[in-house]
């Protein structure tokens, strides 16, 4: 680490510190942070490594290292919201127990306690986030999953794609995840993925050709041949979905 710069920003999502904790790395984490990474450095939709772990459930391990390294538990997201306030928010008592005794008292939490915190993001979680910042959101981190994906880092790309998701769920979003996915071998994962971009999108061609493409990397032809047929009343003439078509027809009837 002694020649290598913590905080230079890694395709478009942050430091390689924000990076390592998208792949849920721990052992790299420690290794940035001991090579001098910035626990508190914004990513560019304005969020702390903290804040990011906060607002995800399952990263309850990596809040507490977070706070161990240094981190500061008292900057605000672009909201003004704080990690205690994410973590209640996920109803994770763990966490909030964890950020309590750290945290500024918040004026307009009533009842600053454990309970009184999460009682109080209980309510506010109710009231709907300005939409101009989830579409805000959603076009940086499919900006950001397109230039992971164009490096082929498709672990990276699925991972930012699930983050936009998360802001604004809609069917290009779970099509270009399902490709992802697919391209990772993640068969399950790449139809789940094609079959909420039909739900989204019933009448896109495109959706039907993810599904079969997932279908058939999980070896069932004749639901791949169902939505390729699918595919081509969709968009008649498209040559590509009747090649698929027809190889997929031969090696279904083999």
């Amino acid at each position: 680490m002694r020649h290598a710069k913590p905080n230079t920003t890694v395709t478009g999502l942050g430091t390689a510190l924000m990076g390592a904790l998208l792949y849920r790395s721990l052992k790299c984490m420690k290794l940035l942070i001991k090579g001098g990474a910035d626990v508190n450095r914004r990513n560019s939709l304005l969020v702390t490594p903290l804040v990011f772990a906060t607002g995800h459930k399952g990263y309850t391990n990596f809040v507490q290292f977070l706070l161990k390294a240094g981190a500061d538990p008292n900057i605000p997201d672009a909201y003004g919201r704080l990690p205690v306030e994410h973590a209640a928010r996920h109803d994770c008592r763990e966490e909030v127990e964890m950020l309590f005794p750290l945290t500024s008292p918040i004026p307009t939490i009533p009842n600053w306690s454990i309970d009184g915190i999460i009682s109080h993001a209980k309510s506010e979680s109710a009231k709907p986030l300005v939409q101009s910042h989830l579409e805000r959101t959603k076009a940086i981190m499919k900006s950001q999953a397109d230039h992971a994906f164009r490096l082929k880092d498709y672990k990276l790309a699925s991972k930012a794609y699930g983050v936009a998701i998360g802001a604004a769920p809609s069917a290009t979003l779970y099509a270009n995840r399902s490709l992802c996915k697919l391209l990772l071998g993640d068969g399950e994962g790449a139809l789940s993925d094609a079959l909420r971009c039909r739900m989204l999108r019933p009448n896109w061609a495109k959706a039907c050709y993810r599904q079969a493409a997932a279908h058939m990397l999980l070896k069932e032809y004749k639901q791949a041949c169902d939505a390729l047929l699918d595919a081509k009343k969709l968009d008649p003439g498209n040559t590509e979905v009747e090649r698929e078509l027809r190889l997929t027809t031969k090696t279904y009837m083999n």
